[in-house]
């Protein structure tokens, strides 16, 4: 165990408590920082000792592939801030949250203090951090359709950056966070615009057939209820059985590709479903993807496919101390080569992969 300034950086330390899927992966060295103090602490101690860094919120969409090299750094920002326009008209607040925040509390407390536009985004595993990094989105509403900007460390100069949502270059569960921006900074803390008027946004055909039977009016309090009931239903809870949630990524294809699947299981007898994109794509559910190819319920040694949602795999073997990824990431390359071979649509994967198996 070493330490510098105020900060504790341990060795060898398990992670297990730390990821979703409860892999016991060990990392070489592990830090909680709380500041950006102790960010730029850490940094400074990772370059005098040259070690990578490794950024981790939650552990909700990663997977430890294997042991972890350089200085794990978990993190641990807390703090929730907002500011009134200036103009009196305007109906709006701006609410700086920072990355180490629970994604679903901050939800919780935006919506009590009747500040609206993430009912839609209830109950999504995770941390603030990963939130835009993942550009999670959850029943026609997104991160980035709220987001004002996103303030980061650079992981080499400590220095900090500010990203306006169009240098965000936001897409389907993409960001540039993911891309050019990937493994060089640590983002601390984002602001979101959201209406103090209240936004019912009940579109996605699921809570539309939710809210079916109900008596209007609808409040964004009974669309975030609603969210959470409808997830609780389909998704399994990981404190009680280790998951990262939805595995795959929806697939986008083009309309003539569409025309081209249905043809094909015209004889099958069943409707291919499809979401309008933009453009001319279409969104095809993974879920119906993985299910048609009868992976639901399906056992691989340590691993499974939920009996309930075939986008969730599973981590049976949470509680052994030899649990590891090898069985996950197999599992995970039956489905994918199925689902090419029976309609020629290739999954991607949601989850991050640190290191090799």
């Amino acid at each position: 165990m070493a330490s510098v300034g105020s900060l504790v950086i341990e060795r060898d330390k398990c992670l297990k408590a730390y990821n979703s899927l409860a892999l016991p992966a060990r990392a070489e060295y592990f830090c909680e920082v709380s500041s950006v103090i102790e960010i730029r602490d850490a940094l400074a101690f990772a370059t005098s000792n040259k070690l990578s860094v490794i950024p981790l919120g939650a552990g909700s969409n990663i997977i430890f592939a294997a042991n972890q090299n350089g200085l794990v750094m978990q993190l641990r920002l807390a703090g929730i801030a907002h500011k009134y326009p200036e103009d009196k008209r305007c109906n709006t607040v701006d609410v700086t949250l920072s990355a180490g925040e629970n994604w679903h509390g901050a939800v919780e407390y935006c919506l009590s203090n009747g500040w609206y536009g993430l009912e839609n985004l209830s109950l999504i595993p995770g941390n603030i951090g990963a939130a835009v990094i993942q550009n999670i989105g959850a029943y026609g509403v997104e991160v980035s359709d709220v987001l004002v900007n996103v303030t980061a460390i650079d992981l080499l100069s400590g220095e900090t950056l500010q990203l306006d949502k169009k240098d965000c270059c936001f897409g389907y569960r993409d960001s540039v966070f993911k891309n050019s921006l990937k493994d060089t900074c640590i983002v601390t803390a984002i602001t979101l615009r959201l209406s103090r008027d209240p936004i019912i946004n009940i579109g996605y055909p699921a809570l539309a057939k939710y809210f079916l039977n109900i008596e209007r009016p609808y409040s964004p309090a009974m669309v975030g209820d609603a969210v959470c009931a409808i997830r609780r239903s389909k998704l399994p809870d990981p404190k009680e059985l280790a998951n990262v949630g939805s595995f795959f990524k929806n697939p986008i294809i083009s309309r003539s590709e569409l025309r081209e699947l249905q043809n094909k299981i015209k004889d099958e007898q069943v409707e291919f479903p499809f979401y309008n994109f933009k453009h001319d794509q279409v969104k095809v559910p993974a879920a119906w993807l993985v299910e048609h190819c009868r992976f639901k319920g399906y056992r691989r040694g340590s691993a499974g496919v939920h009996n309930d949602h075939a986008l969730v795999l599973v981590n049976y073997n949470e509680n052994q101390i030899d649990s590891s990824s090898g069985d996950l990431l197999a599992l995970a390359d039956e489905i994918v080569s199925a689902v090419k071979e029976k309609f020629n649509i290739s999954l991607e994967m949601e989850p991050r992969i640190y290191g090799a198996i």
